[in-house]
């Protein structure tokens, strides 16, 4: 779209979107711009996201904004329905909503240039395929996704403190205040409520001595250095999708730098493992010393003064070793397994705990603990912001790669190959995208160009007449958007359009005016086209049709366009106008009494539709009852045979 336009009126073009529901997609994106940014970066999801906007709207919307030609391009149902097909087909080998929704907006073009680059890309991308562990890598990208913004979940457990309005002011502008809460001018004791104070100072005016876990940052510090977790809890949520990630680029052999995000991630894990539990070592150590007393006040002997001072001051000289020695081991154990030097216990046997002790140490190591982490998690979410561009950049050529690698695993299963463009369509070795991997399906050499730019196409019911209207649908369609073709060779002419005409029931007189009014002008306009019709006689009596096929023929003969016709009434319409027919025929039946047909048509031959061979196929495969009357049919076939020996 031109840069100057409005997104607003171009919205409303897609269905079902009108203008409030416009205003609410672009609010959603903060603006026009974004808008457009993010449908450029093919971030369909976040359109998805959004009510009422479902995916297929999504990719229309994108279509639309980007000026995709499509509905220009295919101008029937059953040539929409073609192409939708093919999408399907590739969109089932990509494991990202990027490559899906990357693929969903592949269109054809008369770009020969692009068309060029896409399809030598897709080609190296077949190549690629089979150099790689694919499925390996198909598990990998199964789990890759764009990095999502975790919720922001509020920690009253700790509290941001400011010294004046203008720094409370700033912090509420930078959100911070969904993490923590943020505090001016506190109540006396409020702030020993808390784990840790984050003191955001500009002059450093409040006394802070009395509180134990205080930490000191500047004002015009970084968002992340006064809560780390802003930066530190999109990389946790994110975490297994760039290890998956991670394991991809290095299958690959690609630098990166995830492996630095993710050593970062398991170091920040590993610190916060260090935690030692207090009480549990006070406890345990406790139980040692007191079996260690225990045993050792079991053997001593004590003379009459001893028992008497035991009596009169409550412990002697040789207890009060006793209890020194133990002590002092059992504060040494503390200190070892703690990292604490302090003594908890009161002499006694057995020995007591000085509860206040312990919650004094408890809180002095918890602010200890606090402030150690604050500094980790500051240090590795400044390291790991500066990665963030790098990261989301690998993660989206990871999202590319498997673009690549879904158009790569189709163009390999389905053996596909480069085309040439040219005035002509000339295949070798052509097949239905549906035939691929059915048996031993017959491949199909065709060519239509000028000087007969026009050709009936006769034959064998059931003998792959639509079938190949198909193939030539899909072979042009598939090389204008960029795509290798089903064919062991193609030439391809460039077209404007695409029609693909179905047969139908007979149409009523309504019907029937309103296909002549919406067809004619398809044979009078300058663009060029692939015009595949499959059995127009159907629309109307025969004398009638026979008149209105050959005159669409003339018409289209002298166009640039292209256009293979389905019909039973060649004979006919030869009467009419000079037209090349080409035949498909049934040349018998095989021992199961199915019919043998030479798929690729016979140039400049008018085959018979052999609706004996048909009639005695099903004849073969029926039940009693019924060969009575497939046999009856078969006699008059028969007779009209005799006759028109003789």
């Amino acid at each position: 779209m031109n840069s100057r336009d409005s997104v607003g009126p171009i919205l409303t073009e897609v269905g079902g979107i009108g203008e409030r529901l416009a205003r609410k997609i672009i609010d959603e994106f903060g603006g026009e711009d974004e808008l457009l940014r993010a449908v450029k970066n093919l971030e369909i999801d976040r359109l998805v996201a959004i009510e009422g906007i479902s995916q297929r709207r999504a990719i229309e919307i994108a279509n639309k904004l980007l000026g995709n030609p499509l509905p220009s391009f295919l101008k029937t149902e059953k040539a929409f329905q073609i192409y939708r097909d093919i999408l399907e087909l590739m969109m089932s080998y990509a494991h990202t909503d990027y490559a899906r929704n990357r693929i969903m907006l592949l269109h054809p073009t008369t770009d020969t240039a692009s068309m060029r680059e896409h399809i030598r890309m897709v080609m190296e991308a077949k190549k690629m395929v089979e150099e790689l562990p694919v499925e390996k890598l198909r598990g990998l990208l199964s789990n890759i996704d764009r990095p999502r913004d975790p919720p922001i979940n509020f920690n009253p457990s700790k509290a941001i403190l400011v010294e004046t309005r203008e720094d409370y002011d700033l912090l509420i502008d930078m959100g911070l205040n969904r993490y923590h809460p943020v505090i001016l001018n506190p109540d006396p004791g409020e702030l020993d409520e808390y784990e840790l104070i984050i003191y955001v100072y500009s002059e450093g005016m409040l006394e802070l001595e009395d509180t134990f876990s205080t930490i000191m940052v500047t004002a015009d510090s970084d968002k992340h250095e006064i809560v780390p977790e802003c930066v530190l809890n999109y990389f946790r949520k994110n975490l297994e999708l760039f290890r998956n990630a991670l394991e991809i680029k290095r299958i690959l052999g690609m630098e990166t730098c995830l492996h630095e995000v993710v050593e970062i991630m398991d170091e920040l894990q590993a610190a916060g493992d260090e935690e030692v539990d207090i009480d549990e070592v006070v406890n345990s150590v406790k139980a040692w010393a007191d079996m260690k007393l225990r045993d050792l006040i079991k053997d001593i002997d004590l003379s009459g003064d001893e028992v008497l001072t035991l009596l009169n001051q409550g412990m002697t000289a040789k207890l009060e070793r006793i209890f020194d020695d133990v002590l002092s081991e059992a504060r040494s154990m503390i200190r070892k397994r703690s990292g604490v030097e302090f003594d908890p216990f009161i002499k006694s046997y057995p020995l007591k705990i000085d509860q206040r002790e312990v919650e004094r140490v408890k809180r002095l190591e918890a602010a200890s603990r606090n402030l150690r982490e604050f500094e980790v998690k500051v240090d590795a979410a400044t390291r790991l912001d500066e990665l963030r561009g790098a990261v989301e950049g690998e993660i989206r050529d990871i999202m590319e790669f498997d673009y690549r690698l879904a158009l790569g695993l189709f163009a390999h299963e389905y053996e596909l190959t480069e085309p040439e463009f040219g005035d002509e369509i000339s295949l070798r070795g052509a097949l239905h995208l549906n035939l691929v991997g059915s048996g031993k399906p017959q491949r199909v050499d065709y060519r239509i160009g000028d000087p007969d730019n026009v050709v009936l196409l006769t034959g064998a019911n059931s003998g792959g007449k639509t079938t190949l209207l198909e193939t030539l649908a899909q072979v042009t369609i598939m090389a204008q958007m960029g795509l290798p073709v089903c064919a062991l060779e193609a030439r391809v002419r460039i077209v404007d359009e695409v029609y693909f005409i179905s047969k139908k029931r007979s149409l009523d007189a309504g019907a029937f005016e309103s296909f002549i009014r919406t067809f004619t002008p398809v044979t009078t306009s300058e663009n060029s086209k692939l015009i595949l019709l499959d059995e127009l006689e159907a629309i109307t009596e025969l004398e009638a049709a026979v008149k209105i096929i050959a005159t669409f023929i003339e018409f289209i003969g002298e166009s640039s366009s292209l256009a293979v016709i389905v019909t039973h009434m060649a004979r006919e319409i030869m009467k009419y106008v000079d037209v090349r027919v080409d035949g498909i025929e049934a040349r018998g039946l095989d021992d199961d009494y199915n019919l043998i047909v030479d798929r690729t048509p016979r140039i400049n031959y008018l085959a018979r539709s052999t609706p004996e061979l048909i009639i005695r196929m099903i004849y073969e495969k029926s039940s009693d009852d019924e060969r009575i009357v497939y046999g009856r049919i078969l006699e008059k076939f028969q007779k009209t045979d005799k006759a028109e020996e003789q």
